[in-house]
């Protein structure tokens, strides 16, 4: 029996926390990446650039992984579509965060010193929605234990409610960026701007993302719990 049909035959979860757990360490090496740019140092940024990527691909194996030992039928004590809806979530954040570093390494972007507390700010806020999502997910275990009911079930739509407020929160700082990023128009080159407005869209998606999957295991208890 392989490693993962091991950990389905513990718990139908186990293998996405897994996975959620390399999800997470792409994430996680954002904040490499953001003090590479800073610093200008661009052969540190192209190498942490290059390690996000490794990692997601590692991510990537263990998501094929699941796909092809996820049982089928009634050996899951959940919907196997369900399953495999939340695993593709998963899989869209460490793509994301792939993505940030190949577009930041495309050319040496000047750091925006305008902005550049803004800029931290707005990305510790969505690094710590992904964090938050993935605490949701560690937590899923216990709500199969509790049968989806109960104060686990209380405290996951609690979490579920603050993964929607530091969406709303990421959304309003993403929209003040924008603002200033836009005053900058005519004295950054077109292709920072360019650069630089994408950069903002895929950070942002990391707090859409990690919001979406925290409704989606709402989605999951409630289904469960009727």
């Amino acid at each position: 029996m392989s490693i993962l049909q091991n950990l389905f035959a513990r718990s139908p979860f186990s293998p996405l926390q897994t996975h959620m757990e390399k999800v997470a360490e792409c994430v996680e090496k954002l904040n490499d990446l953001y003090q590479a740019h800073l610093d200008s140092d661009f052969k540190r940024l192209k190498k942490i650039a290059q390690e996000i990527s490794e990692l997601e691909h590692s991510a990537d194996i263990t998501k094929n992984e699941i796909r092809s030992n996820l049982p089928k039928g009634l050996f899951l004590a959940v919907n196997r579509a369900d399953l495999l809806e939340i695993l593709s979530i998963q899989d869209t954040i460490a793509d994301r965060a792939e993505d940030l570093g190949v577009i930041v390494t495309l050319k040496e972007l000047e750091p925006l010193e305008a902005v550049r507390v803004e800029l931290k700010q707005f990305l510790d806020m969505n690094i710590a929605a992904v964090r938050h999502a993935h605490n949701i997910i560690r937590e899923m275990d216990e709500l199969l234990q509790s049968a989806f009911s109960g104060r686990e079930a209380e405290k996951v739509r609690k979490m579920v409610e603050t993964a929607a407020l530091m969406e709303h929160e990421a959304d309003v700082a993403q929209r003040e960026l924008l603002r200033k990023l836009l005053v900058m128009e005519d004295v950054l080159p077109y292709t920072s701007f360019f650069l630089w407005v994408n950069a903002l869209e895929i950070v942002a998606s990391l707090g859409n993302l990690a919001e979406k999957l925290a409704y989606r295991v709402l989605m999951l208890l409630e289904l469960n719990n009727k």
